[in-house]
């Protein structure tokens, strides 16, 4: 399993050198967008910013297991959570069986998306994703980690 994780970090490097043009910060955080929204990634949905409180989840991989710590989340329409790469890398957030209606506000509130409502690789102790679900539809909002879905590793977010 260790090996297939450093060919997957080699494969990201090595697509990533390859794309990114003049990008000025590889920084995964989401900055809170002055003056409030901004427009998302080819959505139609502007990025909308946190109003609400800060949440935070653990990305854990060790003798336990792969997982999200909390598995699942209750949070309120408006507030962000935060990812914590914490330990087994590499680690993201790819949300799946989103609630109709909610992926264009979603996808905009997704900064620095790899791939479709996918986080970038998390491969640094302390390295942080964060984004706001402000304009969020309630619902709940299943994720896994696209390197440990054979772990099983998922969490979920219900959206009140």
């Amino acid at each position: 399993m260790r090996f297939n994780g450093l060919v997957i970090v080699a494969a990201m490097a090595a697509l990533s050198a390859c794309g990114g043009g003049d990008r000025a910060s590889t920084d995964t955080s989401a900055a809170a967008p002055a003056g409030g929204a901004t427009p998302g990634p080819a959505t139609g949905a502007a990025q909308a910013a946190v109003t609400g409180a800060w949440h935070e989840v653990s990305m854990l991989g060790d003798e336990k297991g792969y997982r999200y710590q909390p598995t699942a989340l209750t949070i309120k329409q408006g507030d962000g959570v935060r990812w914590v790469m914490v330990s087994g890398p590499p680690h993201n957030v790819v949300f799946e069986n989103v609630p109709d209606g909610a992926r264009a506000q979603l996808s905009a509130n997704m900064p620095n998306q790899l791939t479709e409502l996918s986080s970038p690789m998390m491969l640094n102790p302390d390295e942080k994703y964060e984004m706001s679900f402000s304009g969020v539809k309630p619902g709940k909002y299943d994720y896994i980690c696209q390197p440990h879905l054979a772990n099983n590793m998922r969490g979920s977010i219900t959206v009140q």
